[in-house]
């Protein structure tokens, strides 16, 4: 009922949108989706339906444009003048500086859909190569010496956030205490070469390059990777206990409202809870939000424990003063080598 609700809201919208450009054949709108790293292949797939239902409900033809790149990056793009209709991105937070520094959205963005506007989750894992000669099975093998780990810069990517995070929430949970947990990190954080820019750049450098032994990565860039790139014969390595990465989305009220998009862009983000964007997210290794469609795709899904950073680290505006803030654990441990 809840879906078939979802449907008829998104067709009324589409409707309404029609009936003031005037149905003219051929009239188009664009709008922009600015999204983190991994989410390139989501949106493709999930955009190419959504056009078509809303020309085909209106006569209007959509395009949904992609603006990718690290989560905190594109944030500070959008604040300093990038036009997008809707972010994507990998962590609350980030819409939050849009919201507040940049004041382009309500500061309540996140009551507007289910779930804190998480349309689908992730949980970060580890990727390594054929046969895992390094023998890398969970978090603390990864502060072993002689282990390099590649993983993206936390000051520009918001995957490379969630993946400190995981690192640390699991150490707390296998009964370390805060010191213990954080010369951990720290020796993880030594044992990375090279810190790229977001979530993608890191699986180039890890893929491609052929940097490193372990790659910290979303549990669905594992997958594509491991797909795409099948010769190169990747495992994917799932840790006892990892977090539950929930990239929320908004609409951009300002840009919207000035473009005249902003039907639109709603229409859009409401349709990712729909059935269809829900099942095309388990297709894109993404984990679904929706009940009837997790429990399909639930043999595709490892069960691991998953803890939130509500849970652990009292949300994500507390988690960015205590560990990326200017005084935070990532810059007194990584970036000044402090203890």
């Amino acid at each position: 009922m809840r879906v078939l609700i979802q449907s008829i809201a998104v067709l009324l919208l589409a409707t309404a949108l029609g009936s003031m450009l005037g149905c003219q054949k051929g009239a188009s709108v664009r709008i922009l989706n600015a999204s983190f790293d991994p989410t390139r292949e989501l949106y493709e797939s999930i955009n190419e339906p959504f056009a078509k239902h809303w020309q085909d409900s209106t006569g209007v033809e959509v395009k949904v444009l992609q603006s990718h790149g690290g989560s905190g990056k594109q944030a500070r793009a959008v604040i300093d003048g990038l036009e997008a209709d809707v972010v994507s991105l990998a962590l609350s937070y980030d819409i939050d500086q849009i919201a507040t520094k940049g004041k382009l959205l309500d500061p309540a963005w996140a009551d507007r859909a289910p779930g804190g506007s998480v349309p689908f989750v992730s949980t970060i894992v580890f990727l390594v190569r054929e046969g895992n000669p390094k023998g890398i099975h969970d978090w603390a093998d990864l502060a072993r010496p002689g282990i390099q780990v590649v993983t993206p810069n936390p000051q520009t990517s918001g995957g490379a956030r969630w993946n400190w995070l995981a690192a640390w929430g699991a150490a707390r949970l296998e009964g370390l205490d805060s010191a213990a947990a954080a010369q951990r990190c720290q020796k993880i954080w030594r044992n990375v070469p090279v810190q790229d820019a977001g979530a993608r750049a890191a699986t180039t450098t890890f893929a491609l390059r052929e940097m490193g032994d372990v790659l910290i990565t979303w549990e669905n860039e594992a997958f594509l990777a491991s797909e795409e790139m099948a010769e190169r014969k990747f495992e994917i390595i799932h840790p006892a206990i990892s977090v539950r990465a929930e990239p929320p989305v908004a609409v951009v009220d300002s840009v919207c409202a000035r473009r005249g998009t902003c039907d639109i862009a709603r229409a859009w983000l409401s349709n990712l809870w729909s059935v269809q964007s829900q099942e095309l997210a388990v297709k894109n290794h993404f984990r679904p939000t929706d009940s009837a469609v997790a429990a399909k795709a639930s043999r595709h899904f490892p069960s691991i424990r998953l803890f939130t950073v509500d849970s652990l680290f009292g949300g994500w505006k507390q988690a960015q003063k205590v560990h990326f803030g200017d005084s935070g654990h990532f810059r007194r441990l990584v970036m000044e080598g402090g203890k």
